[in-house]
């Protein structure tokens, strides 16, 4: 076993990098745009579900639908 040369980044540089990450996405639009844009993507999905059946992953997707949501929502509070 050889020993790994790969070096933890700490909490803050994790932080950050996420920050650059989400302030890049901003950058593209608005919070409350980003949550028109979650809104048309779902509603089309959930469209496109009556049309193609029984999909057993649906609950993951409205979740992580959600989670977006929520992010977003938290993001347009922090901005204001």
């Amino acid at each position: 076993m050889t020993p790994s040369t790969h070096i933890p980044e700490s909490e803050d540089s994790v932080c950050l990098a996420y920050g650059r990450q989400v302030k890049e996405l901003l950058n593209v639009g608005s919070p409350s745009e980003m949550l028109d844009h979650l809104w048309a993507i779902y509603s089309d999905s959930m469209a496109f579900q009556q049309e193609a059946g029984y999909n057993p992953r649906i609950n993951d997707t409205f979740m992580t639908f959600r989670e977006l949501v929520f992010f977003f929502q938290r993001i347009e509070r922090v901005k204001a």
